[in-house]
């Protein structure tokens, strides 16, 4: 992206890249982003719940069932109108989103249904559509630093972990697992955000340059997942962990009871609800 705009705006703007946490948490950089310390990040929908709770109605359960729904649904009407809030209500400005793989879970015991997850402490990202997710599950949600999952299933502090193909793969959390369960049950968006201390300084044709780049970048995520997914799957199933696909009768009847929560919390997901319904 960093390239891209730089050779089409002439080099009035270059952007420097701080990957891996380089720059702090979520909660951080969105701090950083709302007093103008930092101007672009791709954040994950998650961090956006814990200020805008509309945002967590994208992680409803199987809204989507792959990553190219993902890609249309977030490129509907509601999940726009979502990002229309963000400069009232958080100070950034929403360029669109991208998407980090469908959600599974891999678990250091057998799963032989639903009731296998009861009492087990799940590692999760913490924020309460997760949370909620497990914790109707009858499992425990349990908050931890990504790099110490994998002693930590070793030693009996988590008993999974709420993660995707891509990152199963890359921490070798296989190793650590018994069961990896190929659920798909939840989509996990990115949303490109700029700070919008900067964007009010920019002219309209500047904005527009800027907002088409991310907008590109972020759509090619989509595509570059589907096939991250299929390659990520294919060497795990290559390895020792058993591998078990799974969909939303697995549950057994479960889900409707994080739907009720979250009917009463999201304004927005009985909408996302009949977008998701019209997809194919």
């Amino acid at each position: 992206m960093g390239e891209e705009l730089e050779e089409r705006s002439d080099g009035k703007f270059s952007v420097s890249i701080f990957p891996a946490g380089q720059l702090g948490s979520e909660a951080q950089m969105m701090q950083q982003l709302q007093t103008g310390a930092l101007d672009m990040a791709f954040l994950t929908a998650a961090e956006l719940t814990n200020r805008i709770t509309d945002f967590g109605a994208l992680f409803a359960p199987y809204l989507v069932t792959n990553v190219e729904q993902a890609g249309e649904l977030l490129s509907g009407p509601t999940a726009q109108s979502l990002l229309n809030r963000l400069p009232r209500e958080t100070g950034t400005v929403g360029l669109g989103y991208g998407i980090a793989a469908m959600r599974l879970m891999l678990t250091a015991f057998p799963v032989d249904n639903v009731d296998s997850l009861n009492g087990r402490k799940i590692r999760v990202t913490p924020f309460a559509p997760v949370q909620d997710f497990y914790q109707v599950l009858g499992a425990a949600p349990t908050p931890m630093p990504l790099p110490a999952v994998y002693d930590a299933l070793a030693n009996g502090q988590v008993d999974g972990i709420d993660a995707d193909l891509e990152l199963v793969w890359k921490l070798k959390l296989y190793e650590r697992g018994e069961t990896l369960l190929y659920s798909r049950h939840m989509m996990f968006p990115v949303v490109g955000l700029i700070s919008g201390r900067l964007w009010a300084q920019l002219s309209e044709e500047d904005r527009a340059l800027i907002a088409e780049v991310a907008k590109k970048h972020l759509n090619r995520l989509f595509d570059q997942y589907t096939e991250i997914e299929a390659r990520m799957l294919a060497k795990i199933q290559k390895t020792e962990i058993n591998v078990i696909e799974a969909g939303p009768e697995f549950f057994e009847g479960k889900l409707k009871q994080w739907e009720d929560i979250w009917l009463k919390k999201s304004s927005v997901l009985a909408d996302l609800r009949r977008e998701a319904d019209k997809l194919e």
